[in-house]
């Protein structure tokens, strides 16, 4: 079949590219060194610092309506959602883990927007430390590769 691989190169040009990105503050620390790791990436990938919107909301819960407010308002190729949920003693874990992630998938499909979901899951603060840079680097090259196999798709 000609043409079956098409997208599967995954173009990381940035060049041109509308990205939003949500940051939790809930867990700061370490949501803002996934923003940073983020911001440096996109910019290594091309994607203009005017291009670049950013919103910070209180926790994982309201990522995903600020997500479908960048996602209403059409001026996105892409968007990203950063936060950061650690397993407490509660049920309150599993809620925020279960909902944020569906609501941030509910808005992907519903608008046919690419949405990178680097809302961190752990255990304990040594993970999420462990794994903050490198999620926020993973979310701004998901964001752009897949705003770029939209852009062939659709």
């Amino acid at each position: 079949m000609q043409g079956a691989d098409k997208g599967q190169s995954g173009s990381l040009d940035g060049d041109g590219l509308s990205i939003g990105i949500v940051r939790a503050r809930f867990n700061d620390a370490i949501t803002t060194r996934l923003a940073e790791a983020c911001l440096a990436e996109l910019a290594a990938l091309g994607v203009a610092d005017k291009h670049i919107q950013q919103v910070t909301v209180p926790g994982a819960l309201e990522v995903p309506v600020a997500l479908k407010a960048m996602a209403d308002s059409e001026n996105c190729d892409a968007l990203i959602a950063l936060g950061c949920i650690i397993r407490g003693e509660t049920y309150h874990f599993e809620l925020v883990a279960n909902e944020s992630g569906a609501g941030v998938t509910r808005v992907s499909l519903d608008h046919q927007l690419p949405i990178a979901n680097a809302i961190l899951t752990v255990e304990n603060l040594a993970q999420a430390e462990a794994r903050a840079e490198e999620k926020g680097r993973d979310a701004a090259r998901v964001a752009v590769e897949m705003a770029n196999l939209m852009g062939e798709l659709l």
